[in-house]
């Protein structure tokens, strides 16, 4: 047991420090001996021990931050999870969440793993994220990390940072950020799968056919007519699900290309990302 006397400002020191529990600190301080370092490092370690004891948790909660580079040219989106949604909520951990996706513009990281190996403030993310655990008590983690570089990247966060939204277009010119919002929040409420018809995967593709003929089928329609209306049924489904032929939401007499191309001749979409919490 120690024999160094710990006050009560060395303990509000390390809390500040830390940001972990008033009883937590003067625990660390006292097996430290009254070292400081060495009482962050007890406080780290049994954040350790309790993300350990949390694996098994689900930590569905959190929050989607979508950010872009001051010159517009980059966006990450970054999912960060914990349990409760009271949690989720907490200033701090969006705060927490927001300074990994800073980070991430910042430094570019390759990969989800590259971001975690990152530093803020001279400490890993992964071993920050190990902090949080121990601090809060509930198993946190990053989950989801998207990145677009295009000449005008727009983001968008939906719903008290439940999801996030980047756009990726061809031109910055007059209006493109206005119209880079708009065609986010069409992405949040429409869920498209693709930009267009040629983004989508051959096996949605073969599917959504397969399910058209076994309807036309079932209607009765004779076999000869089954692949041209199939076809058509095909063409709707691209309208209804791939983005720049989609119904504008604020305007159906036009679609996206035709909204986009309306605001800046030319303009178009080249890619966008859609993370949606715990999906």
């Amino acid at each position: 047991m120690s024999t160094v006397q710990i006050s009560a400002a060395d303990v509000n020191k390390l809390r500040q420090q830390t940001g972990a529990g008033m009883m937590d600190c003067k625990k660390a301080l006292t097996e430290s001996n009254g070292d400081f370092e060495a009482a962050v490092d007890y406080l780290r370690k049994k954040g350790a021990k309790v993300a350990a004891s949390r694996q098994d948790r689900d930590s569905n909660e959190g929050v989607v931050i979508a950010k872009t580079t001051a010159d517009g040219k980059k966006g990450v989106v970054v999912e960060v999870n914990c349990e409760t949604d009271f949690v989720a909520k907490n200033a701090d951990f969006i705060a927490f969440a927001d300074a990994i996706a800073a980070k991430a513009i910042e430094t570019n990281p390759a990969s989800l793993e590259d971001l975690l190996a990152q530093e803020l403030n001279g400490t890993k993310i992964s071993d920050l994220i190990l902090d949080q655990t121990g601090k809060i008590g509930e198993k946190i983690g990053v989950s989801k990390y998207e990145v677009i570089e295009a000449e005008k990247v727009v983001a968008y966060i939906h719903g008290n940072y439940r999801l996030g939204v980047l756009v990726g277009l061809n031109q910055d010119a007059a209006g493109v950020d206005e119209a880079g919002k708009d065609v986010a929040m069409q992405i949040a409420a429409m869920s498209p799968v693709g930009v267009d018809k040629d983004d989508v995967d051959a096996r949605v593709i073969e599917r959504e056919l397969e399910i058209a003929k076994e309807q036309i089928r079932a209607e009765g329609k004779p076999e000869e007519m089954v692949e041209k209306i199939a076809a058509g049924k095909l063409n709707k489904f691209y309208k209804e699900q791939t983005l720049l032929n989609q119904e504008f939401v604020k305007d159906s007499s036009k679609d996206i290309r035709a909204f986009l191309n309306g605001v800046s001749n030319g303009l178009t979409v080249k890619s966008f990302k859609r993370v949606v919490l715990g999906a």
